[in-house]
């Protein structure tokens, strides 16, 4: 089933969305991405003539309703993003939420409460499944970040709408945009993988190596495999159970035709601290004492280089500590380049919690082809793993 072809009209729709975004002490919401993504969804059912119950979770409640974690706190910003007064209900199911979903009228907007005060909804349980699922004539998954959870309102509650279940445009959007990457490009394609663990990233590496002409990893990961080359290392972050692994990624890339690059310089620090003393060496020549927390500008420069002759790049994990100003000068540079080979006609996937922080704090996402909303879910898709939210919609 097309959302874009579905008719809304006089239907209620059940919506479930990623409403899981930072709030500070006060309860204000310190970053509203996940929010604004869903908005062109609801919008659609309303303006078509239905209405729109929205479901999410937040946070990791323990122990039933908590203050903090109660959807309320973002009510007055979801009204002020959709135009209208959103209704909530103190609740996600039961009684009470069911009176207020039955009085909805065309162009209405509910909130449920959190979904997470109940041990079911990360259970699966049918019953709760079943409880949501009876307040609406229609199902929409848009909750990419959570597609890879078997939960309640991300899969189960879709066997209860055998023709009227579908994914909204984030979802949409997401899929068509990683299929892009990785079945559907033309031209080189480049993947960049940075952050800290090698092993966190093992079966992405592993699933990629078939599909892409370039390999450029950075990030704490690199003096996995500098170390695993015979290089030194000094005090840099290092998986020592994980050296074979490295030479293995290193053999399979070359029988198949695949350039890794690997950072050939380092910005150095004795201690792990932005005030920390610094110079710049040889990637594999690291004092002991020292530890790499960024790529040098020989790195930054080859880097570039590749992304300058790619026509589709996937960017996954940081190229060193860009929380610290003093350490993130190659994320920074490697985004600058991404944002330039965009405006080139490059297609530009970041996806994965650490980018997507470093391309916000720059203020580049809308200057690269597409910004995933779902870390975790697009981590497990570029694996290769079946999504259980994604194949509760697809299955009939």
């Amino acid at each position: 089933m097309n959302f874009d072809d579905y008719n809304f009209l006089n239907k209620k729709a059940i919506v479930r969305v990623d409403f899981n975004v930072p709030l500070n002490e006060n309860f204000e919401i310190t970053d509203d991405t996940r929010m604004r993504a869903a908005i062109p969804t609801i919008k659609k059912i309303i303006n078509d003539g239905g209405s729109a119950i929205i479901m999410s979770h937040l946070g990791r409640p323990k122990n039933g309703p908590e203050n903090k974690f109660s959807l309320k706190h973002i009510v007055p910003h979801l009204s002020q993003l959709l135009g209208l007064e959103v209704k909530f209900a103190p609740d996600c199911i039961g009684n009470q939420a069911k009176e207020i979903a039955s009085k909805l009228k065309a162009g209405e907007v509910l909130l449920l409460e959190n979904l997470r005060f109940y041990k079911e909804e990360t259970n699966g349980d049918l019953q709760f499944s079943k409880e949501l699922a009876s307040m609406a004539d229609v199902y929409v998954n848009d909750a990419f970040g959570t597609a890879h959870r078997a939960h309640a309102s991300t899969t189960i509650i879709a066997g209860f709408f055998p023709n009227d279940k579908m994914f909204g445009y984030v979802i949409e959007n997401e899929l068509n945009s990683i299929n892009k990457v990785l079945n559907d490009s033309t031209g080189t394609i480049t993947a960049i993988l940075g952050g800290a663990k090698v092993s966190s990233k093992i079966s992405i590496i592993e699933n990629l190596i078939y599909k892409v002409n370039n390999l450029i990893i950075g990030g704490g990961m690199t003096y996995t495999f500098i170390k695993a080359l015979g290089g030194n290392i000094g005090s840099s972050l290092v998986e020592n159970d994980k050296l074979d692994m490295a030479l293995n990624i290193l053999n399979i890339a070359k029988k198949n035709n695949v350039n890794i690059y690997l950072p050939t310089d380092s910005i150095v620090a004795d201690k792990f601290d932005n005030n920390a003393n610094t110079k710049l060496c040889k990637v594999d020549e690291i004092e002991e004492g020292w530890m790499g927390l960024d790529i040098g500008q020989e790195s930054v420069n080859k880097f570039i280089d590749v992304i300058n002759n790619s026509d589709t790049i996937l960017w996954n994990g940081p190229m060193g500590v860009f929380e610290m100003s003093s350490f993130e000068n190659g994320t920074k540079k490697i985004a600058k380049a991404l944002v330039e080979v965009t405006k080139k006609g490059a297609f530009t996937l970041i996806g994965g919690g650490d980018s997507v922080a470093a391309i916000n704090k720059y203020n580049m996402a809308d200057k690269v082809s597409y910004v995933s909303t779902g870390g975790g879910a697009l981590l497990e898709y570029i694996e290769g793993k079946e999504l259980p939210g994604i194949a509760a919609i697809k299955s009939k």
